[in-house]
């Protein structure tokens, strides 16, 4: 006889302590049968929970090595996606909450990316597949990725989009990089590319609303996309603070805007971030241009060390999206699976997870 699946309206309601509580004894049933993989960019009611903690590339990397039976992803659903698809055969990947998405990753789909494709061949006298290697962030949909694995392409991370960009230009003479215009331009300038040899493609607007003069000189096309929390920061703010503090340290994650990263003095992706201010002197200050609950858990941190370490933005600025994941969705998520029952599995179609891995292994082989 098939046991139900316990339903979630019975943990809506419940209080933090007692979700933390059923968390608890849930993992205790389960032992080494489920781990845990939380993002950076977790709350800190989930990610005190965690098996695994990473950024992108970490936790694909970390995805691929676990043996569980099931990896339980606090992140949001591309994260999830890619943990399936890197998964040994019989593993079972999960989203606690399946609403967590990715407003970047929702910028970019795959009938405006074949309709690119398109234009871009046209334009370029039918050698689309010739002449641009397509690269996606991996804050991207799977089938993306699976595009990018058919037609010769990669995905990359804002830990290793440099490398990714030499190898992709390397094997063709342009890129078309999506979703997130900010961490392909950032990268491609610090490649010593020029800012009008990089062109933005509007999705929304006939070949991008470029010439097709402007397609063939562009050495990498910026796909029109951003993050949601990263555009929040201002030059104004780092000025600001460098004028109270002259001899503080500014650092940003590179899907913030061009201009917020030049007046950085690092810029890097989270782990980065991470490794490069616990890495500082005793009672250095920071000014730290990245997710909210990451700034927050590192400010914590280094009390210890007298380093000040402050959010980059005056406004309260978190990832909405990944804050789906609650202590209550994953007490109901564990829970099920203690009793046997799998809930909010996430499942790459066969053929897509085949071409997406492609991309994948791409990175991994040269990252």
């Amino acid at each position: 006889m098939q046991i139900s699946a316990i339903k979630f309206d019975t943990f809506n309601a419940l209080a933090d302590a007692e979700a933390q509580e059923r968390i608890l004894a849930a993992r205790a049933r389960l032992g080494r049968r489920a781990v845990l993989l939380v993002h950076h960019y977790q709350r800190a009611d989930v990610y005190r929970h965690a098996d695994l903690t990473g950024d992108s590339l970490k936790l694909s990397r970390l995805a691929s090595q676990t043996d569980a039976d099931y990896i339980v992803f606090c992140g949001v659903h591309f994260m999830a996606e890619v943990a399936d698809i890197m998964a040994k055969p019989g593993q079972i990947a999960i989203l606690p909450d399946l609403a967590a998405g990715c407003s970047m990753a929702d910028m970019a789909n795959l009938a405006k990316v074949e309709r690119c494709w398109r234009e871009l061949d046209e334009a370029l006298g039918g050698s689309a597949d010739q002449t641009v290697t397509p690269v996606t962030y991996i804050n991207s949909a799977a089938d993306l990725k699976a595009f990018c694995g058919e037609h010769g392409g990669i995905v990359c991370t804002s830990s290793n989009a440099g490398k990714i960009l030499e190898w992709s230009l390397a094997q063709r003479e342009k890129v078309l990089f999506f979703p997130d215009q900010h961490l392909g331009r950032w990268t491609g300038w610090k490649m010593g590319i020029g800012l009008d040899d990089m062109q933005v493609w509007d999705p929304d607007l006939e070949n991008g609303g470029l010439t097709a003069e402007q397609i063939r000189k562009a050495k990498i096309l910026l796909w029109k996309g951003h993050c949601s929390v990263h555009q929040m920061f201002q030059p104004g703010h780092i000025l600001r603070f460098r004028n109270q503090y002259p001899d503080g340290l500014v650092i940003s994650h590179p899907e913030s805007a061009f201009e917020v990263c030049r007046q950085s003095d690092y810029v890097g992706s989270t782990e980065y971030i991470i490794n490069t201010i616990k890495a500082a002197p005793r009672g250095t200050r920071w000014l730290v241009g990245t997710e909210l609950n990451l700034v927050s858990r590192l400010a914590e941190e280094m009390k210890a060390e007298d380093k000040i370490v402050q959010f980059m933005s005056p406004m309260v600025c978190m990832c909405s999206t990944m804050q789906r994941i609650d202590p209550q969705h994953l007490a109901w998520c564990l829970e099920n699976l203690a009793e046997g029952q799998v809930v909010n599995r996430i499942q790459v179609p066969p053929h897509e997870a085949e071409l997406a891995r492609l991309a994948l292994d791409r990175m991994l082989a040269i990252s």
